[in-house]
């Protein structure tokens, strides 16, 4: 470019006396300074100094992932759907907040669903992108689990603390307090952000008193002393994603207790499955069961074979915060489309069905959650997950989950992601709390929604 732009210049200042030629090369270098500064140019920031967030450490990733876990399950009226919504405004938090510092990515704002702008960095400055995630997740969690007991409230500011303490050793105080405030900026929009989605008040609406349950053949029952199902608006939430045609799952079996249709034959399946559970499938359904209160829930169990994972890889902060990210959007936007299905449908429960027309006396293994059967909520999750992580550590990943080992329920090896998602999906009908079909739909509900948050511009 240069030469093409300075050969003219240079034949005619041979012919010029001195004064004009001083003339012709200023000319030439304000032209060359002009091609330099097109805007295509301008709107790509210098490198910043110091490390690139893949030169971090995940564990102050990690380590917020694992408290997250201990708030869905200490946390009172934690329900799955809440629980999903908290790991994905945490996981794009992290990676907004640490994005800047990995070159080959691009930052969510203005590809998700009402995130139009988020905070930027100062161009051209250093800056510690693990003080950055610290101080971001910190502002997210204490937004997202507001209700949370006092002695976690202390945790999540203790666990601030430490990792700040530590993290801050060693490096110039400018770069630390630059560091911080970009975290916290990224952390205050994206939970400002999430007011606006339909569920930041899920906690005092899990069962709203002036639902009107639906009634007629085939429609959910109370299965339980709770007469009002769970969440019926959360489907109506907003997702991180634009759904599409292809995402919602079809409808289910068509409802009929004649002992010749789909319908009977998939419910006396859950019912002989019930009345003859192996060991094998008790120990399947226990370990998948994911109660709230007694676990994180099923979106918690997904989260801690993800942690897991990048532990066992001994990833990096930029590697973590990409996987966080992507399976916190995936997870969110899963349970918001199953709700949907949900209360679109209102499909009656197995126990209702066979206490119906099979057996008055049948008890599943597991206690039946008060929401509609069709589709299964820890299926789409479940898949949603494993779709991410098979795209992120490859479709072959052989991984040994111990999420449950401290609870007495060992741990269970699989081959692939896969593999687990069709394990989880399975357990729900050898726990006897959903017919195959709910399952099944669940995986593919589950898939498709993963593809969407998968299909975003992560990368330059």
């Amino acid at each position: 470019m240069e030469k093409t732009l300075l050969k003219p210049y240079t034949h005619r200042v041979r012919q010029q006396p001195r004064s004009q030629t001083r003339l012709w090369v200023l000319g030439a270098l304000t032209l060359l300074q002009a091609c330099r500064m097109q805007p295509d140019d301008a709107v790509t920031p210098a490198p910043s100094p110091g490390k690139t967030a893949d030169q971090f450490s995940a564990d102050v990733a990690t380590k917020w992932a694992n408290l997250q876990l201990k708030l869905a399950q200490t946390t009172a009226g934690n329900t799955p759907p809440i629980t999903s919504r908290a790991f994905g405004y945490a996981g794009l938090t992290l990676y907004e907040a640490t994005v800047p510092g990995m070159p080959a990515n691009r930052s969510l704002a203005g590809q998700l669903t009402g995130l139009t702008a988020l905070p930027n960095p100062e161009a051209a400055q250093e800056y510690h992108w693990a003080l950055s995630a610290n101080a971001a997740e910190a502002i997210i969690v204490r937004g997202l689990w507001a209700n949370t007991t006092d002695a976690n409230k202390k945790t999540i500011d203790s666990l601030e603390t430490a990792l700040a303490s530590e993290l801050k050793t060693g490096v110039a105080e400018a770069v630390v307090s630059r560091s911080t405030a970009f975290g916290k900026s990224i952390g205050e929009a994206i939970f400002n952000y999430s007011k606006t989605d339909g569920g930041h008040e899920g906690y005092t609406r899990n069962f709203p008193g002036n639902y009107v349950v639906p009634t007629g053949a085939g429609l959910w029952r109370p299965t339980s002393a709770q007469l009002i199902p769970m969440q019926p608006t959360w489907g109506n939430n907003r997702t991180f994603v634009r759904i599409n045609a292809t995402t919602d799952p079809v409808g289910p079996l068509t409802y009929s207790t004649q002992v010749s249709s789909p319908f009977f034959a998939q419910a006396l399946e859950v019912y002989a499955t019930g009345k003859n559970l192996t060991a094998e499938q008790k120990a399947i359904a226990l370990f998948w069961s994911d109660d709230p209160v007694k676990t994180f829930t099923p979106p918690g169990h997904g989260l801690s074979i993800a942690t897991q994972v990048l532990q066992q890889e001994k990833a990096n902060l930029a590697k973590a915060a990409e996987t966080y990210a992507k399976v916190g959007l995936a997870t969110t936007d899963a349970f918001i489309c199953c709700w949907r299905c949900k209360y679109k449908f209102n499909l009656l429960r197995p126990v209702t069905y066979i206490n119906q027309a099979i057996d008055p006396a049948w008890k599943p293994l597991l206690a039946t959650p008060p929401f509609p059967e069709y589709t299964s909520g820890h299926s789409s999750g479940s898949a949603a997950v494993a779709t991410v992580l098979e795209d992120m550590f490859g479709a072959n990943y052989a991984f040994t989950d111990r999420s449950h080992e401290k609870r007495g329920l060992g741990t269970r090896s699989f081959k692939s992601f896969r593999e687990f998602s069709t394990e989880a999906a399975l357990s729900r009908l050898y726990g006897g709390i959903h017919f195959r079909h709910g399952n099944e739909q669940g995986l593919a509900n589950g898939q498709n929604v993963a593809k969407n948050v998968l299909a975003l511009g992560w990368k330059k």
